[in-house]
């Protein structure tokens, strides 16, 4: 498969089809208006929201190792990343008919955003598993910024039909009301059929060869997940790197959950301009994630992480000390550039370490040290806003993370890896 282009780039069309999720729901358009319509102090629905993230990273952590290993047991990868997608889609396209005036809004917009999230975050375990598959060792890294550079490439496109068709005009597409911010829930329609439809060539090229039949069995599940951590820690270099991505990727779901909120409510921008916002930070991650894409061949996938990290730390504190809209656009391009490869070269990282007949299984560890602990992370970000009246407080909390996780990594040997 690694070698026939037309699979590889089937497979990295679905971080196109995926990416709309993340940017308009999770980070830009559907969060910020939630903070703002669905209660009268940003704060507490910030608080809110970040208890929702909280509660899907709880659920993927515990789900990701378990439906890893389950479709490895049974070739069925592909099966379960597509009813991850279905589940997403229709999640994401329910938010759209959760008005802020209806009863029990705010628990059923946030009932539905978590079901949406973990879905998607597990399809991701099923969707990395196959990057061992569509590479080999001299383009792995390459192949996963394709990946996350047509992702950032996917959100802002998708992003600039939302800001064109339903946010800005007057008259938004196919006559689509502005009542009660209908035109702004309608988005959610937009990123559910984006998804959708881009997401079919990767489940019409990629091939899989079944192994055997599906079976859910709770007990027999939690021995395989026991079993399978005591065999990743025979792996010493990759569960010091998961114990590092555990750290520095709560740093990053924060960013994700409250870029959006924390520049529409400290500094006063608008839907359009955080959209716009929002187009800056992907461009800026899309040619991150590309170039550096080739930079993480040449010196490896523990190199440019940490420089990301090194990176990310100080645009960070830009961002906190920031005291006008100017110098958030600046710290948030640097954000951009150096998120995408950080990202992109923690996949290729574990890909290269991963054993090819566990691949959904160590892949669903990889999802699990992304998650395990992100309740954190974002919990920090919404009681330190809360508590010290401002989100700058909370944007503060995510340097920590950033530091901790790179001081842990320096900790890897690579190549002994």
């Amino acid at each position: 498969m690694s070698t026939n282009r037309k699979v590889v780039w089937s497979w990295a069309l679905f971080d196109w089809a995926n990416s709309a999720f993340t940017t308009l729901v999770v980070t830009f358009i559907y969060a910020t208006y939630f903070t703002r319509s669905f209660g009268d102090d940003p704060e507490l629905t910030a608080s809110w929201w970040g208890r929702a993230v909280s509660l899907s990273a709880v659920a993927i952590a515990i789900l990701s190792p378990i439906l890893g290993a389950a479709a490895d047991r049974a070739g069925a990868r592909k099966r379960f990343l597509l009813v991850s997608t279905l589940v997403c889609v229709a999640g994401t396209a329910l938010l759209a008919f959760v008005s802020p005036g209806t009863p029990n809004a705010v628990p059923l917009a946030l009932a539905t955003f978590v079901v949406a999230n973990i879905a998607f975050e597990l399809g991701n375990v099923f969707y990395n598993s196959f990057l061992p598959d569509v590479s080999d060792a001299d383009s792995v890294g390459r192949v996963s910024g394709y990946g996350w550079a047509l992702g950032y490439v996917g959100g802002l496109v998708c992003m600039g039909v939302a800001l064109v068709g339903f946010v800005q005009p007057e008259t938004p597409w196919f006559g689509i009301s502005k009542e009660a911010g209908w035109n702004i829930r309608a988005t959610n329609l937009l990123v559910a059929a984006w998804f959708l439809v881009f997401a079919l060539p990767l489940f019409r090229n990629l091939p899989e060869r079944r192994l055997g039949a599906v079976r859910f069995a709770p007990g027999e599940a939690f021995r395989a997940l026991a079993s399978t951590f005591r065999e990743i820690r025979r792996y010493g270099e990759v569960f010091k790197f998961l114990l590092a991505r555990l750290v520095y990727n709560d740093g990053l779901v924060t960013i994700f959950a409250f870029g959006g909120i924390y520049a529409a409510n400290t500094f006063g921008l608008s839907f359009s301009q955080v959209l716009m916002f929002g187009v800056a930070l992907n461009v800026a991650a899309g040619l991150g994630a590309f170039l550096f894409g080739f930079v993480d061949d040449k010196l490896g996938g523990k190199r440019t992480v940490m420089f990301s990290l090194l990176a990310l730390s100080g645009a960070t504190l830009l961002a906190v000390w920031a005291p006008n809209a100017t110098w958030l656009w600046v710290a948030g391009i640097l954000i951009g550039i150096f998120v995408g490869p950080n990202q992109s070269a923690s996949r290729s990282l574990m890909a290269r370490m991963v054993p090819q007949e566990k691949q959904g299984e160590f892949f669903g560890f990889f999802a699990f040290s992304g998650k395990a602990t992100s309740f954190l992370a974002p919990l920090a970000y919404g009681e330190a806003s809360r508590a010290f009246g401002s989100l700058r407080a909370g944007v503060a909390t995510v340097l920590a993370f950033f530091v901790v996780g790179m001081l842990l990594l320096a900790r890897v040997r690579e190549q002994q890896a």
